[in-house]
């Protein structure tokens, strides 16, 4: 089996290596931002050590399914399924990467909701187009997977993509009270997806 004269072990790895980069990136970037640690200053909610857990195993499971399990196939010949996931996957992975670099020291983990003493507001790169660039490429990255392995499992996105619209929703309803432009740069921007959504 090849996708364009590649192997599916192939595929496999380059999946693999992908969420591997993503993890990596954003663990250097948290001590290079200084944030390795959890302030004594936050407050942080009861829910974030279950978020935390979560996506430690959400993380752990990609990882082994791209490197040995075959889940609930979709189709016996997934050459074009396998195409449209890894463009996906890694249209994801640019976007998620890159808005976590433009947002340097102004990015905090998505369970500890909240505005730091020091952030800034970031409108422009990326950020001049969607205001949620790393949900949505995380997104991408998901359906990305799962399409490239050929799983059903794509379906089971539609969970991490309701959490990533409820928390862009609360994000958005605190930044607007933190800072007195975000309304009109939310009024230029779109959310997800630029220009439509």
């Amino acid at each position: 089996m090849s996708l364009l004269g590649y192997s599916i072990d192939t595929l496999r790895l380059t999946l693999f290596l992908g969420l591997i980069l993503h993890k990596l990136l954003w663990e250097v970037l948290k001590i290079r931002d200084g944030r390795s640690r959890p302030s004594q200053k936050l407050i942080k909610s009861a829910g974030t050590w279950p978020v935390k857990i979560v996506k430690s195993v959400i993380l752990v499971f990609l990882m082994f399914q791209t490197l040995f399990l075959d889940i609930f196939p979709i189709s016996e010949h997934p050459g074009h399924l396998r195409l449209i996931g890894t463009a996906l996957y890694f249209v994801g992975l640019a976007t998620a990467v890159t808005g976590r670099l433009q947002l340097g020291k102004n990015w905090a983990d998505l369970e500890d909701y909240q505005v730091l003493p020091e952030q800034s507001l970031v409108t422009t790169g990326i950020y001049g187009y969607i205001r949620h660039p790393i949900y949505a490429g995380d997104i991408l990255l998901l359906a990305g997977v799962e399409l490239a392995l050929n799983s059903w499992l794509v379906l089971a996105v539609s969970i991490p993509l309701a959490v990533a619209i409820k928390q862009a929703l609360k994000e958005e309803a605190l930044l607007s009270r933190v800072f007195p432009d975000y309304h009109w740069y939310c009024t230029r921007t779109k959310r997800f997806i630029p220009f439509i959504f």
